[in-house]
Formats: structure tokens, C-alpha cells, sequence
């Protein structure tokens, strides 16, 4: 996968994205990120990017033409436009449907905000308006991190275990099942007996009693959205029968 991030501060990203998956997956050749500052495309000798707002208002927007320059140059190079998408409040919210959705693509080019907001037209260029909740950040760069995360950790040979990502939250719906590691008794906590005993069968239920229970407490927002199955419905009726 090719990743670009067109970004007034290109450098937030040395560290994080050279760290633990990310980075293995740059290291592997299975990730190609470039960032690019779009400051390099100004065309004025103060290397300005924004200006006031048509019509007044508080606070300065981002100026079309740097913006619509760097995103040609680098589609250019690397002869391929994939989506294309812009940090902004406004946007669908981010979640896992859409990493998964961002997971099958070859090509993501990320554009981040600075400011008060973009000059409209640059929303010509761009595939996808994304968000990544309900409030506001300085700026697009910590947003586009949290995406790529999401979504580089999902490529093929990029997590150790294949198993890891579909067991995720979120992946099938739910919210992840308790887990456990050793030792099996810790400070008079005791790691689930099911878990000990070696029947597969047993724990597999257990964790998807568990991953159902964890929902309903914490998030039964969600048991909305998703259709369960026959022996689903029949574990949450008696867990909600326990209570």
C-alpha cells in the first residue's frame, strides 16, 4: 500500500509512524508513506498558505492553490490517484467499517487542515471527508495518524498473528471478550477456570458470552447495528436475565 500525507508539518509523523506496526510494515516494503509539506507549493516569496476569509469572519483558511499543486505533483509521481481524503469535522466518522474500507485500497492520500478551516474548493479534490469524532484538534496530522494505524494494521503479513485483527472490537460488531495472561492467580484474582481446562469448544463460547456481555454493559449502542445470530440471541437473553 502507498500512503501520502500532505501536511504544514510533515515532521509530527517521524516518530510515531516509525514505530511498532507502522514501522515494520514500512521496514517490510509492505507500506510506502511519503509526506509532503504543501508549503513547498506556495508560488508567493512569503510562502504564505492562508488567508481571510471572503466575506469576513474570525481566523484565516487555507488557501486552494498549495494544496490542489502538491496533491498533483504527487499523484503525478506516483502515477495513481486512489482516495483521497480530507481531515474535517464534518466528515462521515471514522471507525472500523472504514478501515476496513481504507485496508483494501493501494493507494490513500491523507490532506491535513491547519487553521480555521479550507478554502471550499479544495473539497473538489477529495474522495472521502473523514472525522475522527465529535470535537476539534489543532490540526488534521494527529487524526491522520490514528487512521493510518487503524488501517496499515490490517493489511495482510502486517500483524505477527492473522488471527488478531478479526478478534479486534469493533471488527464483527462487538466489543472484544475479556483476556487473560500469566499467572493464573494474581493477587487473589483468578483467570476464568473455562480458560484453564483446555476445551476449546467451551472456551469459544465463553468468549462469545463474554464479548456480548461486555457490549450490553458498555456499549449496547451497538447490539443495534448488527444482526445476531440464533445462539446469540439465546446467550444475551440469559445474560440479561442474570442481572
Amino acid at each position: 500500500m502507498k500512503i501520502d500525507v500532505l501536511s504544514l508539518f510533515p515532521e509530527m509523523f517521524d516518530g510515531p509512524m516509525k514505530q511498532s506496526i507502522v514501522g515494520k510494515a514500512i521496514d517490510n516494503n509492505v507500506l510506502d508513506l511519503k509526506l509532503t509539506n504543501f508549503r513547498d507549493f506556495t508560488t508567493d516569496k512569503q510562502n504564505h498558505v492562508d488567508d481571510y476569509p471572503y466575506g469576513g469572519g474570525a481566523g484565516m483558511l487555507l488557501q486552494a492553490q498549495p494544496v490542489f499543486d502538491a496533491l498533483e505533483a504527487v499523484q503525478k509521481e506516483s502515477n495513481t490517484k486512489g482516495k483521497v481524503i480530507l481531515l474535517d469535522p464534518a466528515g462521515r466518522k471514522f471507525d472500523q467499517k472504514v478501515a476496513e474500507e481504507f485496508a483494501n485500497e493501494e493507494h490513500l492520500t491523507f490532506i491535513c487542515g491547519h487553521y480555521e478551516g479550507y478554502d471550499e474548493r479544495i473539497r473538489e479534490l477529495v474522495t472521502d471527508e473523514v472525522s475522527l469524532g465529535d470535537y476539534i484538534l489543532t490540526g488534521g496530522e494527529l487524526g491522520a495518524m490514528v487512521m493510518i494505524d487503524a488501517t496499515v494494521r490490517l493489511l495482510p503479513e502486517v500483524l505477527g498473528n492473522k488471527e488478531s485483527a478479526p478478534g479486534d472490537s469493533f471488527s464483527n460488531g462487538l466489543l472484544e471478550y475479556p483476556q487473560y495472561t500469566r499467572p493464573a492467580d494474581f493477587r487473589g484474582m483468578k483467570v476464568p477456570d473455562v480458560l484453564t481446562n483446555g476445551n476449546h469448544k467451551l472456551i469459544e463460547e465463553w468468549r462469545q458470552k463474554e464479548s456480548l456481555r461486555r457490549t450490553l454493559e458498555r456499549r449496547p449502542d451497538l447490539l443495534k447495528d448488527i444482526q445476531l445470530s440464533k445462539q446469540q440471541v439465546e446467550w444475551l437473553a440469559d445474560i440479561k436475565s442474570e442481572k
